[in-house]
């Protein structure tokens, strides 16, 4: 389970947010909404362990994150705007870096995650040759190469389209299914998600059903 207990946070002498407190449990999918310049990021980057909040504090499985780095960096998918990809290498190799990072090599999974991004054929092209889209693309299939209980996601919907949204939104419904948990933020809605997917509206703080 992930913890936010009494958050503020403060940028550029500006109030973001304060007393932000919210649970995220195994099966949960919840959607950070607000308008632009309300905290999203800042708030994704402080649960990632990237930045500190102002006050208040992360807690995984009970122990604050900042203590128990380690595991919880283990335990977390984090994906942000930046693709945090090697432009040098090509997407199977950026893949099969990953996945030796995380876990046994399968090249069989590799194959499945670039067919499901719809980079087949592409494999071997050197990333900075990519546009922006399939460069996004590459990162997004670590999704499926992941066994982290927790992800992360600022805007994963960013230049897709409609049948691409419906994949993830699958697989963002199967992770929960499995007993993971998606925290994300976009400005798209998720595309057939049976679940009830629960929002963090940053304006007012309160946690609902959508």
């Amino acid at each position: 389970m992930l913890e936010a207990k009494n958050l503020s946070c403060i940028r550029d002498d500006r109030l973001l947010f304060d007393g932000l407190s919210f649970l995220v449990s195994p099966g949960d999918i919840i959607q950070v909404e607000g308008p632009n310049g309300a905290g999203k990021t800042s708030l994704l980057r402080i649960i990632a362990g990237l930045a500190q909040p102002d006050s208040g504090e992360v807690l995984w499985h009970g122990a604050n994150t900042r203590s128990n780095r380690e595991q919880y960096h283990l335990d977390l998918l984090f994906l942000g705007h930046q693709p945090g990809i090697k432009s040098m290498l090509t997407p199977f190799e950026n893949l099969q870096f990953y996945q030796a990072v995380r876990q046994p090599p399968d090249a069989n999974a590799l194959w499945l995650a670039l067919e499901q991004v719809g980079l087949v054929g592409y494999e071997d092209v050197p990333v900075a040759q990519l546009s922006a889209g399939q460069q996004r693309r590459v990162a997004l299939a670590r999704l499926w190469l992941s066994n982290n209980p927790l992800w992360i996601l600022d805007e994963p919907l960013t230049a897709i389209d409609k049948q691409g949204v419906g994949e993830l939104s699958a697989l963002f419904e199967h992770h929960a299914q499995q007993g993971g948990m998606v925290l994300l933020t976009t400005h798209q809605d998720l595309i057939d998600t049976r679940r009830m997917v629960k929002k963090i509206r940053l304006a007012d703080t309160r946690v609902e059903s959508a």
